[in-house]
């Protein structure tokens, strides 16, 4: 029985083979002859072409799909790349426009130097500030190590801020001259009219909603207009002459006209204070 199968085996590889040397015989004589292919030889090549599309074409599609997946892999990477990218970018442009606005209050504190001739200036960079009393003080990372006391005057970027309230070896609190605690020290203010005339008086609080200066109960009948300037007095002997406030918004008179309330626009933005400047009384 095992000697029959393998006869017929035999005799099937025979046939295949006979049968492909003739495909391939008549293939070649009908490439170099004009004449039509006998059916059988069309129906053998239809049959090896219909043949080599099926096997071949689960493999191009494997490949394709490989290549697919392979492309959307490398443009995955590549918008991860972009994306690092993308965000140091933005950080370096942050660190930028932190460091151009640091600089351009550092410029405004040097032209302060330059006013201040009877005082030298240590300059000092905003450390903390706390925002249940943003208004009232902040702190800063110079103390008396570098020669700073009680009750000296602290300039921002385009005038006066406040003064020195309590110093530490290497910090310092600053109160600002828009505190509006009851324990808050006075500033003795000064307006100075076109005509050089004065009036003076006191911070009487300072009016968050409107971002302005109040001076009020004055009773000098000088005439006081928008525009003027405002400047420390010095009167009281704890806070030096001379230093700018800010100037002259408006003039509100009482209902009665015994006085009025000066409000007045500071020049500086209390809410944006990142370094100072502290005055030291030369010896």
């Amino acid at each position: 029985m095992k000697k029959l199968l393998t006869s017929r085996r035999l005799v099937v590889l025979v046939v295949v083979v006979m049968v492909t040397v003739g495909v391939i015989t008549f293939s070649s004589r009908t490439r170099t002859s004009q004449e039509k292919p006998a059916l059988p030889m069309r129906i053998a090549s239809d049959v090896s072409t219909w043949v080599s599309e099926v096997v071949t074409s689960p493999v191009k599609a494997v490949g394709n799909t490989y290549n697919a997946m392979t492309q959307m892999f490398d443009v995955y990477e590549e918008n991860e790349r972009l994306n690092k990218k993308v965000n140091q970018l933005a950080a370096t442009q942050v660190q930028l426009q932190n460091e151009q606005h640091e600089n351009k209050a550092l410029k405004k504190q040097l032209k302060i130097d330059k006013t201040l001739t009877d005082y030298s200036i240590v300059n000092a960079a905003v450390i903390a500030r706390s925002p249940s009393n943003w208004q009232s003080q902040l702190i800063i990372n110079r103390g008396s190590n570098a020669g700073l006391k009680k009750s000296m005057s602290v300039m921002g970027a385009g005038g006066m801020i406040g003064r020195i309230s309590e110093v530490d070896t290497t910090s310092a609190k600053v109160e600002l001259l828009s505190d509006n605690s009851q324990t808050a020290d006075r500033f003795a203010i000064r307006v100075t009219n076109k005509n050089n005339q004065t009036v003076d008086g006191i911070v009487a609080k300072f009016d968050q909603t409107k971002n302005q200066i109040v001076m009020s109960k004055i009773t000098s009948k000088t005439e006081v207009k928008p525009g003027d300037p405002v400047t420390t007095s010095g009167l009281g002997g704890i806070t030096p002459s001379g230093l700018y406030v800010g100037k002259v918004n408006k003039v509100v008179e009482s209902d009665y006209g015994l006085t009025r309330t000066i409000y007045i626009d500071p020049a500086v933005d209390y809410n944006n204070i990142p370094v100072v400047s502290v005055a030291i009384p030369e010896s």
